[in-house]
């Protein structure tokens, strides 16, 4: 059973283990930062300044110890439109506007209905990001826009499995130093020490740089100004939100604690309010590197708090060393990152499940790799919730009896809502059942507005027929919506159902 994350005392081993985490982190931000900046077409330290400051406020107040945050593929997507048409005075209040609207949705305790997405959305989820993943390295052995060749590409090659093998094998001899930052020390120190010739961090931009300074966006304030950057606040908001909480269930299905949707929301906001008035692009969470940290044993707030604090000593004092770093060390951690994120027990299950879930699965899957997790996310949701309204809409029945009265019985089996309204209203005799009628829902549940008025329907088809129908066990909030039944409902409270989504503790 999921219990709630608590926050404790660090012993020495615990603390050793967030600190190596944290670092290794940290250098994994380096590369994705300057490639995430690339594609939103802003400079190498606005990615970098991002991941600093997302990683370290939702270090200290997210929702989920251990999950790692910066700048990202998914916002720089987003934006990369905004500042390409108006610049890039026009990213930061989008970003800080983007933050508030993340913050409302906290506030509002709405972080918890991302535990309503469907576990076939949420195996797409993981396993398209995954495909990802793993799809990006590829670019990292492109050198001026063209993929290397001969005998650069073997040697880099060479690198990427040394260091995948490092990290597959190394915990088996010790769990001392996460083996993700053996992998990179490992093979950096080959390639330094026999003067390989392979790319390294510095060829891809400059990561030397000073203190985040506070600024204020350089655009006008008025509605014109609204009106451009409400569109691309509301995407920050959403991609982020959505990226951010399922990275989060994710985890605290792999450690077995809870975290707080709301609570990480909140923090997102306030780290993207941070993050354009210090001149960043925003960002949310990262699964990548969260994997990394997860699966390196930190399960503390501390790791995501040094790999941020890392990072920005990176750029204030040793950006020299950093950019020696091989490329392929990174490309080889991010490899094996994608493969453990994969659910590769989906293959197992597919023909274990039903055909819906199966589709499902495979659309989200594809979706996020051609289009972006939001969509994929949400196309997945839509046709889960058409599938179980399907489902439920032929599901309802009515099992008919008469009693020693003479009155006629229907007890009422399945929800009724917008989906089985018609099958519902199909089960009577109108013409040919006795003066008296009854209508159980013991086994029944009015859902919404559609089965209220399939109700009132009934009730008025009855009428037509000089005939007297009683509705029983109707929940109290359907009798309240009830405005032409009303006369003939009866009201038990034992047989009340109430249903409600669970709260984070």
């Amino acid at each position: 059973m999921k219990q709630n994350v608590q926050v404790s005392n660090l012993n020495a081993s615990d603390l050793k283990t967030e600190v190596l985490s944290g670092l290794t982190v940290a250098i994994a931000l380096v590369p994705e930062a300057i490639a995430f900046s690339f594609i939103a077409g802003v400079s190498p330290l606005v990615g970098l300044y991002a991941a600093v400051v997302m990683g370290l406020v939702t270090a200290i107040g997210g929702g989920r110890p251990g999950m790692i945050s910066g700048a990202t593929g998914a916002i720089a997507v987003v934006v990369m439109p905004l500042i390409a048409d108006k610049g890039i005075n026009y990213l930061f209040p989008a970003i800080i506007l983007g933050g508030v609207l993340q913050i409302l949705v906290g506030a509002l305790r709405l972080g918890k209905f991302i535990r309503l997405v469907p576990h076939s959305v949420m195996l797409g989820f993981v396993n398209g990001l995954a495909i990802v993943i793993f799809k990006a390295q590829f670019s990292q052995f492109m050198v001026d826009g063209e993929y290397l060749n001969g005998t650069p590409l073997y040697m880099m090659l060479g690198l990427v499995v040394l260091a995948m093998v490092v990290i597959q094998f190394f915990p088996k001899l010790t769990k001392v130093v996460p083996s993700p930052l053996m992998a990179i020390l490992l093979v950096s120190a080959i390639a330094i020490g026999f003067g390989i010739d392979t790319p390294k961090v510095g060829d891809m931009a400059s990561i030397e740089g000073g203190l985040p300074s506070l600024i204020f966006p350089d655009v006008p304030l008025n509605m014109e100004t609204l009106m451009i950057i409400l569109p691309f606040a509301l995407k920050v908001a959403g991609v982020g939100l959505i990226e951010s909480l399922l990275t989060l269930t994710l985890i605290d299905e792999i450690t077995e604690t809870r975290g707080s949707g709301n609570r990480e929301s909140v923090a997102q906001g306030i780290g993207n309010i941070i993050s354009g008035f210090t001149g960043g692009m925003g960002g949310c969470a990262m699964i990548g590197q969260s994997m990394i940290n997860i699966q390196s044993g930190a399960r503390k707030r501390w790791s995501g708090i040094i790999a941020a604090l890392a990072l920005l000593s990176f750029v204030l004092f040793l950006s020299s060393i950093i950019e020696q770093i091989p490329i392929a060390a990174l490309v080889g951690v991010m490899f094996m990152v994608a493969i453990g994120t994969f659910e590769w027990s989906s293959f197992r299950i597919l023909n274990k499940v039903p055909v819906t879930d199966v589709v499902v699965l495979i659309t989200v899957s594809l979706v996020t790799v051609i289009e972006d997790l939001a969509v994929a996310v949400l196309i997945g949701i839509i046709m889960s919730a058409l599938s179980f309204a399907w489902e439920n809409a032929v599901r309802i029945r009515a099992r008919k009896k008469t009693d020693e009265f003479g009155r006629k019985h229907y007890e009422i089996y399945g929800p009724l809502f917008f989906g089985s309204a018609t099958n519902f209203f199909e089960k009577f005799d109108f013409k040919n059942d006795p003066k008296e009628v009854i209508i159980d829902f013991t086994e029944s549940r009015v859902a919404d507005l559609s089965g209220i008025e399939a109700i009132n329907k009934i009730n008025e088809k009855y009428e037509q027929y000089g005939k007297n129908v009683t509705f029983i066990h109707l929940s109290q909030d359907c009798v309240a919506l009830l405005d032409k039944a009303k006369s003939h409902v009866e009201i038990d409270h034992d047989h009340d159902p109430h249903y409600s989504v669970v709260y984070d503790a």
